[in-house]
């Protein structure tokens, strides 16, 4: 049996863990940072995403990836996994939400998916482009986020996690940033028909707030 490898297979066990009545707690954490990437014009065309996955996924994302036998993962090597992520992230999403003025904005697929290997954890970076470029005035925001909880993205630390490229002058960046899952919230999720996505607030999501003069 053909074995599916990367997001692909936990988006699959996804699609699952939707049609069956409990939600299933968190498997797969990812510690994300975006860049929102703006045109000379002005105008925002994209994000440029950098995730970086826990080490128990890694470990099963990367078995048999190794077709050297070097004991490390080149860029080369996992390839095939970032172009597979990439393309099966179209079904969810891309667990990302960008309003211009309140309204949600449409991507192309994404463009310069890699992956890289730092450690035990393995990271992906690529750019979401636009349909159509926005303005920023009026404010735009950035949500990162899986609202079933199968994933769980936490930015890193300070402003760095959703930063601003090539921005007009005068831009400035609002973090909000998910609450953790603690002890208590996680029992929670494990217990069966406990709790639906639908029950959690504003304080599980990652959201940015850019406003430009």
């Amino acid at each position: 049996m053909t074995r599916l490898t990367g997001l692909k297979l936990s988006l699959a066990a996804l699609v699952w863990s939707l049609a069956a009545p409990a939600l299933a707690h968190p498997h797969v954490w990812v510690t994300a940072k975006a860049e929102v990437v703006f045109a000379p014009d002005g105008k925002v065309t994209g994000i440029r995403h950098h995730w970086t996955f826990d080490e128990a996924y890694t470990a099963y994302v990367t078995q048999g990836l190794d077709k050297n036998g070097d004991g490390k993962f080149s860029p080369e090597e996992l390839q095939g996994l970032a172009d597979e992520n990439a393309a099966s992230l179209i079904e969810f999403e891309y667990f990302t939400v960008l309003k211009a003025r309140g309204k949600p904005q449409t991507f192309d697929p994404p463009r310069e998916a890699r992956m890289s290997m730092t450690d035990k954890q393995v990271a992906m970076s690529f750019f979401l482009p636009l349909k159509t470029p926005v303005p920023p005035s009026g404010a735009v925001s950035v949500e990162i986020e899986d609202p079933t909880f199968f994933v769980y993205f936490s930015l890193t630390d300070g402003q760095a996690a959703v930063s601003l490229a090539n921005a007009p002058q005068g831009c400035v960046t609002s973090i909000a940033k998910a609450k953790p899952l603690d002890a208590t919230m996680q029992k929670i999720l494990q217990d069966e028909g406990a709790i639906q996505p639908q029950d959690f607030g504003i304080e599980y999501a990652n959201r940015a707030i850019i406003a430009c003069p």
